[in-house]
């Protein structure tokens, strides 16, 4: 093989970059002092020398000591970079007549780097070459000398954006590096349509190992499991999922990396990848050093986390006074979420990708970028705070191509989303009751019930716990839920605005005629329900969906009454068929009402933005790829089929 390409070398940073970092950094040690937290002064003319003297240290020791102390750095997500930083200046400090102590160890570096980026943003300098030139060196001592002459391929995933909400953001100009892709007809812009369940787990499940079988919801029970409850979340059950799906071919099988994911696409080189997580061993990974590769970079991600705590909790404050509907009540706990998946996560990945493409072995990496999906769940799909992570997105994606020019070899770049979202104000919301109460109230009232609405969980929050914390937490967790589903008679459980019902007394799937046999006034009541649009129950007859006027009988493609599925897209009988085939799918399958009118369903969970059911935008994401690739014109219709679109053109990038 042979180097095909002349590599540019990122550009020096500016005299006026410089200036914008030296004023900072005096301005910062200056306020930290002022307000007595942790630095004292004996001269205003110190701070000045100072900040040209750890400059130049960190110039010399900071790479060193980064390669030295990297598993640290790792094992710590960064917290141990912030008191390297800091260590450096507490011990040099004296030198100029300062003294740094206590909490100033870590909060200078972030307030310096909080400072930087602050006055940056004023005055409009932003210096993209930074995110280059601090992984250059090292990524030029990892290339090997033979570069691959064929293009590798960097495969970004926006979680929960449909296609409909990706083309409002390009109207209205908030994502014009996408924009620009299309408009230069460099790239294809189409929609697909998610099998049933529309959920994180089913669909990468397809994309990156192609086989998303018997994955029914995002959680589900398995009744010959002795009632087990499996979910596409923690990484314990999701470690298991990936045995159960993985023939060895995954995307990534060959000389990939996965990058914030939920499954690993058979790869082992991985970063905060659910199913491998609490596999230390690979969560260290050579890649973080581009995360920590210049000491300010970790406290400017810090910095950026604390800003986008602020605009959360400015978020909440103005959605009450301004009383948007639908709203939900967000909570304290959210507010590092949300900063933990629109900042953290997002700038961890952009990060680590650039110093893969930097090096340039990789042929294949895939990576999650969390944040619009989040925000659109608790703020709305199309609120204010979803149009701003989506504009932090496109900077992210100009980053990320404008990288080709420092790699050895060339990358193309596909974008796409795995799910999106539609709106609308809860179950509980509109019918005054969460509906685990509703179905207990239509059982005797001895059944024991146990339920589990929740699935905002497959949005990596383990990812930010401790390990050994989150192992304590999730042993205990799952003997409560062992000891509650054992003891169970009827289990409740939500994937966005799809419901499923399983009666647990019995160990095999109860047919229609069985369950009216013995509660007859469950179905009919649930049908009746003004927000549930349509059931899903198997019978002597074939698998059913029935509705309030009408029944489908998906076996026979037979209507009696008014068609229930009328609204929730050509293929949805093709997926319920699908679903109802699986292994563990409940007894009663429950999917909202969906006003096709104002684009709204209700989700059994509290959440605004929702998805895991049908209905509306949540089953149709897309897929931004070259222009010169070859793919059918016929919908795309799965998750699988996006592996093989992938996959198949993946091998063909080796024949460039």
């Amino acid at each position: 093989m042979e180097k095909i390409k002349e590599i540019e070398k990122p550009p020096r940073i500016s005299l006026k970059r410089s200036l914008i970092i030296f004023i900072g950094n005096v301005i910062a040690i200056y306020l930290v002092s002022y307000f007595g937290l942790g630095v004292k002064l004996s001269d205003f003319d110190d701070i000045m020398l100072f900040v040209l003297f750890i400059s130049i240290v960190n110039a010399v020791l900071w790479p060193i000591l980064t390669k030295i102390l990297l598993p640290f750095l790792t094992l710590t997500f960064g917290v141990g970079a912030l008191i390297l930083n800091g260590f450096l200046m507490e011990v040099f400090a004296p030198l100029f007549g300062m003294r740094i102590s206590g909490w100033a160890i870590v909060l200078l570096p972030i307030a310096m780097a909080f400072t930087t980026t602050l006055l940056s943003a004023l005055l409009t300098i932003e210096d993209t070459s930074s995110y280059y030139r601090s992984v250059l060196r090292d990524a030029e001592k990892k290339r090997k000398l033979n570069i691959k002459h064929y293009p590798g391929l960097i495969i970004v995933e926006i979680d929960g954006l449909a296609y409909d909400v990706l083309n409002e953001a390009l109207e209205k100009g908030y994502m014009p590096t996408v924009k620009e892709l299309i408009d230069s007809k460099s790239h294809t812009l189409r929609m697909w349509e998610t099998d049933l369940s529309s959920q994180t787990g089913a669909s990468q499940a397809g994309i990156l190992h192609g086989n998303n079988e018997n994955i029914t919801a995002f959680r589900w029970i398995e009744k010959e499991n002795d009632n087990q409850m499996m979910q596409c979340s923690g990484p314990q059950k999701v470690n298991i999922l990936e045995k159960r799906i993985s023939n060895g071919e995954g995307l990534l099988a060959s000389n990939g990396a996965s990058r914030s994911n939920l499954f690993s696409g058979d790869t082992d080189d991985v970063i905060f990848t659910l199913s491998k997580i609490l596999n230390l061993k690979k969560l260290y990974n050579r890649a973080w050093f581009s995360v920590f590769s210049n000491p300010s970079n970790f406290a400017r991600i810090v910095s950026l986390f604390l800003a986008e705590m602020i605009l959360e909790i400015y978020s909440q404050i103005k959605h009450i006074v301004k009383n948007v509907r639908p709203r939900i009540r967000r909570g304290i706990t959210y507010i590092p979420t949300r900063a933990g998946t629109n900042v953290f996560m997002r700038e961890i990945n952009t990060s680590t990708l650039i110093g893969d493409m930097m090096v340039g072995d990789i042929d294949v990496a895939y990576s999650t970028y969390l944040g619009y999906d989040e925000i659109a769940h608790h703020s709305g799909v199309r609120d204010e705070d979803a149009w701003f992570a989506l504009k932090g997105m496109d900077k992210q994606i100009k980053r990320l191509i404008e990288c080709n020019k420092y790699s050895p070899r060339d990358y193309e770049f596909v974008i796409q989303s795995d799910h999106g979202q539609t709106n609308g104000a809860t179950f509980k919301q509109r019918y005054g009751e969460s509906f685990e109460d509703f179905v207990k109230s239509l059982l005797p009232q001895d059944m024991k019930m146990y339920s589990k609405m929740s699935s905002n969980e497959d949005h990596f929050a383990e990812a930010y716990i401790p390990f050994s914390e989150q192992i304590d937490n999730l042993k205990k967790e799952n003997k409560k839920d062992d000891q509650k589903l054992t003891d169970s008679e009827v289990i409740v459980l939500a994937s966005g605005n799809l419901a499923m019902i399983y009666l647990t007394q019995w160990t095999h799937r109860l047919t229609y005629e069985e369950i009216n046999s013995l509660f007859p006034e469950l179905i009919a009541s649930i049908v009746k329900n003004e927000y549930i649009g349509f059931i899903l129950v198997k019978s002597r007859d074939g698998d059913l969906a029935i509705g309030k006027d009408g029944t489908y009988n998906l076996d026979t493609d037979e209507i009696t009454g008014e068609n229930p599925l009328k609204h929730f897209g050509d293929n949805i009988a093709r997926h319920l068929k699908r679903n109802s085939s699986f292994k563990h799918t409940p007894d009663i399958l429950v999917n909202s009402f969906y006003d096709a009118e104002n684009d709204e369903v209700c989700a059994f969970e509290e959440l605004v933005g929702s998805h895991g059911g049908a209905g509306g935008s949540q089953t149709k994401p897309f897929i931004l790829y070259p222009s010169d690739w070859e793919v059918s014109d016929e919908d795309i219709i799965g998750a699988e089929s996006i592996y093989r679109i992938l996959k198949e053109n993946l091998e063909k990038l080796k024949e460039k």
